[in-house]
């Protein structure tokens, strides 16, 4: 059987990939990192939880994502 999901920590490369985002980028972002054996591992939660902090594109402050989506859709909060 043959499983299909990333590692849970990653090196610098593989990290960056993850996030999309260049290695320089990456090791200019100062997350958090883990050493093993002289590897620095950065922890998938770690790289989720700097992807799930950034904005979303044309969000304006205030207003939640469940208001906006409405607005774009056409429904209406009760």
């Amino acid at each position: 059987m043959s499983y299909q999901f990333p590692p849970r920590l990653m090196q610098a490369k593989a990290a960056a990939h993850y996030l999309g985002v260049s290695p320089s980028k990456l090791r200019a972002l100062d997350l958090p990192c883990k050493v093993s054996g002289g590897n620095k591992l950065y922890d998938r939660a770690d790289l989720d939880a700097y992807a799930d902090s950034l904005p979303y594109d044309g969000i304006q402050g205030g207003e939640s994502s469940c208001d906006q989506a409405d607005a774009a859709f056409g429904g209406a909060r009760n």
